[in-house]
């Protein structure tokens, strides 16, 4: 016979538990923090792949506990971090700790713990500070079926653009634990991605890109560019309004879809906390305006790091890239755009895991002809050598000059064109409703609603229905220009925008010509 099932007697006080989450690039994953009490000591136990900061928490949860009036709990701590596999770092785990200590010493009921998440930073005087990742935890949590969130308040607005999420904005650790308790706590309402991003968004005013006097070619460009999402390069000398034109772009870009709304606030929540609901090279319409130094590192332009991190590409997702004077950034941030370009993505692979970071940018960049700048300048000589000039165009590969749809020269303009009246037509309020019309035009005919710039294959030979005439124009230019068939493809997408842009649904010869003319091909 088989043996009688002994009786089992609880040998110890019941362990508690409360979710929370570790970011990984801009994604998170759950993670559950387990905590029981043990003996009479307070000597902390905590495992689970945890760094220094997490270790020095429990000292600032007791000091939070006495500065706000709180019951300390007695006891032993036994904390478990759950995966353990998985390293967990920073001080967005004191809050949650901190629930779980009063939970398992008594001094909340564990049982509103349940369907819980929690995540900020707590002070030595029991404030609750915003911390980097809600936006992506919040999102891991809801997958997980974990619907409340506690957090501050700059972070539960955040965290209330998920859909699901039950955002619960907490000042202080005796806010948490008493409000919990008294069940008094209040999810904030779903938010409006649009209008949190705008109110998170520089206050600064939108420079008009009407203050740009003559340059009409390059604006014209800038414009395309904005349009059909297709990528620019500016080539002229110093002082010729380069970057003056590429940093009012953001000024002519439509605002941001719901879902590209969390997509970027994703992104910069993993990277940034927020504060005073305040973030980071945000343009008033929400989209990212990023402009790293060229002498910025390949891991801080493309992301990287021992615990992969997003870079300079992946912050401006959604957005812009501006990369000024380009040929003097490093060979291997260069080179290592390429892939982005073409993917709109990022891949990072370390030893322990591998991180795919969104990477779906508008890149514009400027660069001078020639190292002192002022290689075909009729208004001052150059001084470089010839060689000077092949070793210094030789910086930015033919391969990465083939991923720029539009390569515009800009001439220092002449000193009558500050004295021309401004142009209303070319006023940024003008450009950024052209643009729009031009993108819901492309919204309603290109499948899925993309870009121009993105289309390929048959989608674009379908979005651009071209005659034998545009075909026989463009065989013109691949033979004499030597186009490679990745440029025609670009010349092709260019023309579609220049198309949508004048309201038309037929593309013709002229779109295709103004195409070589605005990719360089012939100045090449």
């Amino acid at each position: 016979m088989p043996d009688e099932p002994v009786p089992l007697a609880r040998t110890g006080p019941p362990t508690v538990a409360i979710g929370c989450g570790v970011v990984l690039g801009v994604d998170a994953i759950p993670v559950l923090i387990e905590a029981r009490m043990l003996g009479e000591t307070s000597t902390p136990r905590i495992l689970g792949s945890v760094d220094q900061v997490i270790r020095e928490a429990y000292h600032r949860i007791l000091s939070a506990f006495v500065a706000q009036g709180l019951p300390v709990p007695r006891g032993s701590p036994v904390l478990n971090f759950v995966p353990a596999d998985v390293r967990k770092a920073g001080s967005a785990f004191d809050l949650p700790m901190a629930l779980a200590l009063a939970a398992a010493g008594g001094v909340l009921d564990p049982s509103l713990l349940e369907d819980l998440v929690a995540y900020g930073e707590v002070t030595l005087d029991g404030r609750v500070r915003p911390v980097a990742g809600i936006v992506p935890v919040t999102i891991a949590a809801v997958q997980r079926g974990w619907r409340r969130v506690l957090a501050a308040p700059d972070d539960a607005r955040a965290a209330a653009l998920v859909s699901g999420a039950e955002p619960l904005p907490v000042r202080t650790l005796h806010e948490a634990i008493a409000g919990l308790a008294a069940r008094r706590l209040r999810p904030l309402p779903a938010a409006d991605g649009r209008a949190a991003l705008r109110l998170a968004a520089a206050r600064e005013p939108v420079a008009d890109l009407a203050d740009v006097r003559g340059h009409e070619t390059p604006k014209r460009a800038l414009v395309v560019a904005a349009a059909g999402r297709h990528d620019l390069l500016f080539v002229g000398p110093p002082g010729s309004g380069k970057s003056a034109m590429s940093r009012r772009i953001v000024g002519i870009l439509p605002g941001l879809d719901d879902d590209e709304s969390l997509a970027v606030l994703k992104v910069l929540s993993a990277h940034a906390a927020i504060v005073d609901g305040r973030l980071p090279n945000l343009a008033r319409s929400g989209r990212p305006f990023r402009s790293p130094h060229h002498t910025s590192s390949a891991a801080a332009v493309l992301g990287g790091g021992p615990e992969p991190r997003p870079g300079e590409v992946t912050l401006a997702h959604h957005g812009v890239l501006f990369l000024d004077e380009l040929p003097e950034f490093r060979r291997e941030v260069l080179e290592g755009l390429r892939q982005p370009l073409e993917d709109r993505c990022v891949t990072i692979g370390r030893a322990r895991r591998t991180v795919t970071l969104p990477a779906d940018f508008l890149l514009v960049a400027a660069m001078n002809p020639c190292p002192c700048g002022h290689a075909d300048d009729p208004q001052r000589p150059c001084s470089c050598t010839p060689g000077d000039r092949r070793r210094y165009l030789g910086r930015v590969s033919g391969p990465l000059l083939d991923r720029f749809d539009l390569r515009i020269d800009v001439p220092s303009p002449p000193p009558e064109a500050f004295t021309v009246p401004r142009d209303p037509e070319w006023s940024t309020q003008a450009l950024a409703a052209r643009v729009a019309a031009a993108q819901d035009r492309q919204r309603q005919r290109n499948p899925g609603g993309i870009a121009n710039g993105r289309l390929d294959g048959s989608e674009l030979e379908r979005a651009c229905a071209a005659s034998d005439a545009v075909h026989a124009a463009l065989d013109r230019a691949m033979r004499s220009w030597h186009v490679s068939a990745r440029g025609r493809t670009r010349l092709l997408r260019v023309a579609r925008t220049l198309a949508d842009l004048d309201e038309r649904d037929a593309l013709d010869v002229e779109d295709v010509l103004l195409a070589v003319r605005m990719r360089g091909a012939d100045r090449a």
